[in-house]
């Protein structure tokens, strides 16, 4: 008999973990014969669904996200049409709802699974062509013969720990840039807005288990690793196990969701002497507004959150990274601008804003009109008006977010829109409406072309911060010849006394910049091998004081 599995994502960049995850409990069954084919969101979904038919499968199983539900659906009903005797099973987040309208709105589908699918799956494989045997598969919904909707609840993998790894399937994918492992499922807090709200019990690996799948990925030669465990700081004990873990694989990067109210001094002690890059952290914050956090359900004291992120934030050795929603009940637009500025005072790696989706099987979902909150029926099911933000006013979080992606967490402006955030709390707007009078706000843009903006927005409106635009602009390797940067240029100049070698050489045949920061009082000297390079900072000043003496 032939599965065919469809894998798809949003982009080659990403893998389907369920896909090893289920063939990892069956793969010693031979009497099932393994497809797969993978593709993204953006194909013609006629081809994929004439490679699928080629095949002429049995069975087609695919995992619906969010943001490939509609093209996924495309590409089944073609096969559908097709093959008519092919059964099509789903499962993944978009299940975790009810379902009898999903399959009443698509008859082609046979049966969708909800929660956890590495016990019911392989349930299901030993009566995939008798129906009427499916009724005691724990999670699997379905129409019978009759067109009556059953519903078998949630399927949970309660031996979480006693699972075959997905890394054992000759079906995982090492071709990625990274690899998705799992330490524990489930999820200790109860975010109204999250799929894992209230996700209980809390499973865990055990740490030399977690040591031996390390081990291969980096045998495999993936050096990053994005760990899936939903609070990974939730036990304190477990979470400085784990780092002291961690540190045992030099070389690698790991990639952590952490909740900032839960930093015990143990695991402070540990995040400081982590290698420096071995981390990379996402750190929970959502809102800085306790109403909202506590309508959200989520737990944790905010006065703990901003003093555990702003630890975070103090770390030399890692990035931590801080995520807002926009659309949370009793969440207000001018609050979201007030966020943003105060997580940039903070230090925080990168900012960022999402809108809220009202995802299926949420407590959030299910409240939404208590709550006051109006979202899209459809994929993804974005939130489009609370009784705190209207339509408008979402779609200008929305452009603020883009903003937040294009300057500040792009590394060669973020000094720059870091220290205007902070020494103007007017900064965020009057930027954001440059950009949309100038029908950019919304549009994918260059580095360059972003620092250019940047430059033109100061000149007009922060002129004492040009001299620091230009920096930037230099330091990131743009041309000397365009605005940023021509103003400083100069092919005779006397070099100081004394710099700080960056690195390279001095010599004669050097071209020189100039740039004087008097609001900061320091004096920048940057030399370039050529004009025709890419320029590269070789030296950098002492200070305008030390200038003088020169």
């Amino acid at each position: 008999m032939k599965i065919l599995w469809l894998d798809l994502n949003s982009s080659y960049a990403h893998s389907s973990l369920a896909l090893p995850a289920l063939h990892a409990q069956v793969m010693n069954d031979t009497s099932w014969e393994w497809t797969v084919i993978s593709a993204t969101i953006n194909e013609n979904p006629g081809m994929i669904a004439g490679d699928i038919c080629r095949h002429r499968p049995d069975i087609v199983a695919a995992t619906c996200w969010l943001f490939s539900h509609e093209a996924l659906i495309h590409i089944l009903a073609r096969v559908h049409a097709m093959l008519p005797d092919c059964v099509i099973a789903l499962g993944g987040p978009e299940f975790l709802g009810d379902n009898e309208d999903f399959l009443r709105r698509n008859p082609f589908i046979s049966c969708v699974f909800r929660g956890e699918g590495e016990e019911a799956f392989p349930q299901w494989l030993s009566a995939w062509n008798r129906p009427e045997e499916w009724s005691d598969i724990a999670g699997l919904c379905y129409m019978d013969a009759q067109g009556a909707y059953n519903d078998n609840g949630l399927a949970r993998v309660l031996a979480f720990n006693r699972l075959t790894a997905p890394e054992e399937s000759p079906l995982f994918n090492w071709g990625k840039p990274f690899v998705q492992l799992e330490t524990t499922r489930g999820c200790f807090n109860t975010c109204a807005f999250c799929v894992s709200g209230g996700e209980k019990p809390v499973r865990t690996l055990p740490l030399d288990v977690i040591r031996q799948r390390i081990e291969t990925i980096r045998r495999h030669g993936i050096r990053d690793i994005r760990v899936l465990d939903r609070t990974f700081n939730y036990n304190s004990r477990r979470a400085s196990s784990l780092l002291r873990l961690f540190r045992e694989f030099p070389g690698l990067r790991f990639h952590l969701e952490i909740h900032p109210a839960l930093l015990s001094d143990e695991i402070k002690v540990e995040l400081a002497q982590m290698p420096h890059g071995l981390l990379h952290l996402e750190a929970g914050i959502q809102s800085l507004r306790k109403e909202v956090l506590e309508t959200s359900m989520r737990r944790g004291e905010l006065s703990a959150a901003l003093e555990g992120l702003r630890y975070l934030c103090s770390l030399a050795n890692m990035e931590t990274h801080a995520d807002l929603i926009a659309g949370l009940p009793l969440y207000r637009l001018e609050e979201i601008f007030e966020d943003a500025r105060t997580l940039a005072g903070y230090g925080t790696g990168e900012i960022q804003l999402e809108s809220l989706k009202l995802l299926p099987g949420t407590e959030m979902r299910r409240r939404a009109a208590e709550l006051g909150i109006r979202f899209s029926p459809l994929p993804p099911y974005e939130v489009l008006q609370t009784r705190e933000i209207s339509p408008d006013e979402l779609q200008t979080a929305r452009l603020l977010s883009r903003l937040l992606d294009g300057f500040y967490n792009a590394k060669a402006w973020q000094g720059i829109t870091r220290r205007l955030m902070i020494r103007y709390a007017d900064f965020l707007h009057r930027f954001l409406d440059y950009l949309t009078e100038q029908r950019v706000a919304d549009q994918p843009l260059s580095l360059e072309r972003r620092g250019i903006l940047l430059y033109d927005f100061c000149k007009m409106y922060y002129p004492d911060h040009l001299t620091a635009v230009s920096l930037a602009w230099i330091e990131a390797g743009m041309s000397l010849k365009k605005q940023p940067a021509e103003r400083v240029r100069t092919k005779h100049v006397v070099p100081p006394a004394r710099w700080d070698i960056l690195y390279g050489t001095y010599h004669e045949q050097l071209r020189l910049c100039k740039l004087t920061d008097e609001r900061d009082n320091l004096c920048y000297w940057y030399g370039f091998e050529t004009e025709s390079q890419s320029p590269r900072p070789v030296f950098k000043a002492q200070s305008a004081s030390e200038q003088s003496e020169v």
